[in-house]
């Protein structure tokens, strides 16, 4: 028989917390390679080892499988789960629950090395310049000898019996307890997906993997009639074009913008600039229409989404906009917190064909891309 157990008994220092308990995907950590093992054709039995913390979590989501509390160490908390583990147990492995992304195919590979050799572990090799650093200054490790241990680390059940039996002091690994005795584990290679969660970065990177990147795109228009009012300022892009003929509208009428904002709302679903600011509203008479793009963006932020594109057209027979779309480009990037690669203005006429084409207003098209 094959029996599976889980170390979950930690108690995260590194972490800040009980890592185990972080949530991935609406489930705890333990709970992902605790579904992989319990899937696996292989396994016959699975263990828990639960720490004071998660021990009625692990029942509550776990409630067919044996659950033992854990030690205050690792080899402890090994220690107590062999004692609990059944006696026709042949095959036994330890995995710590901290990596919930063990493969199927890397479990059956630790076991069949388990029945040709006796213990078996997954080791990758290390790629880093790795330096053992003491008082009396810096040793270089030759890092073609090195491996970074993953789990399961597996051995036959009487192997595992009489290395605890046999051990001095405390060991980190299981396969160190193993060799103690003089038993050679074999090693397989290990997997890059199968890390453990150490530090609140790795949980990030779980999450990441769990749950891959959302992008979404948002279309937005816009289009002013020209004004007769001479007081006004054309502004296109937060840019003012002192001089040419100025929009009509409620606030500066920057149509560019306006069509801008727009697609930034559209894309994250969150209504059109008209709603959160209506022309009704005094308070947004003549008011820069870059106050409307960073209340967009913070909306966006808000919800966890980045702009990673927007591409603007403008469609206007006059003024020239062209020989100032670096301006443009520039001052909506700083206003986004963007790069200015991250946005791009195209203009054009509209062939004297319409209204823009009779040379009565000005529209723009905006495109806009968000991610998270």
């Amino acid at each position: 028989m094959v029996l599976a157990v889980i170390l979950a008994a930690g108690s995260g220092a590194r972490f800040g917390s009980d890592k185990t308990r972080a949530h991935l995907a609406a489930k705890p950590v333990w709970w992902h390679s605790f579904h992989t093992y319990s899937e696996h054709p292989s396994i016959d039995r699975i263990l828990i080892v639960a720490g004071k913390e998660n021990y009625d979590e692990v029942r509550r989501l776990a409630p067919t499988v044996a659950v033992v509390r854990g030690g205050p160490t690792r080899q402890a908390s090994a220690r107590i789960a062999l004692d609990a583990v059944p006696v026709d147990s042949e095959i036994i492995l330890f995995h710590d629950a901290a990596r919930p992304f063990i493969s199927a195919d890397l479990i059956q590979a630790v076991l069949d090395a388990v029945r040709r050799s006796g213990a078996s572990a997954p080791a990758l090799p290390v790629t880093d310049t790795i330096r053992q650093v003491e008082e009396s200054g810096a040793t270089l490790l030759d890092r073609n000898k090195l491996v970074a241990m993953q789990t399961p680390q597996g051995a036959l059940a009487s192997i595992w019996r009489e290395a605890h039996r046999a051990a001095e002091g405390e060991f980190t690994d299981d396969m160190a307890l193993i060799e103690a005795i003089g038993v050679q584990p074999e090693y397989v290679p290990g997997d890059p997906d199968n890390f453990k969660i150490t530090l609140p970065g790795d949980l990030r990177r779980a999450q990441a993997m769990l749950s891959p990147m959302e992008v979404r795109t948002g279309l937005g228009y816009d289009v002013h009639r020209f004004s007769d009012d001479s007081s006004r300022v054309l502004m296109l892009g937060g840019v003012p074009f002192v001089g040419a003929r100025a929009l009509e509208g409620h606030s500066d009428a920057d149509v560019l913008l306006h069509a801008a904002v727009d697609a930034l709302l559209g894309a994250a679903a969150l209504g059109d600039i008209g709603v959160h600011f209506p022309p009704s509203d005094e308070r947004w008479r003549g008011e820069p229409s870059l106050t409307f793009l960073r209340h967009a963006a913070k909306l966006l932020n808000e919800k966890g989404w980045e702009v990673a594109n927007l591409d603007i057209a403008v469609i206007a027979e006059t003024p020239k906009i062209m020989p100032r779309a670096s301006e443009m480009r520039e001052k909506i990037a700083e206003t986004l917190g963007l790069n200015v690669d991250q946005v791009s203005i195209k203009a054009t006429t509209n062939e004297g064909l319409g209204s823009i084409g009779r040379g009565e207003g000005i529209s723009a098209f905006a495109t806009a891309t968000i991610r998270r």
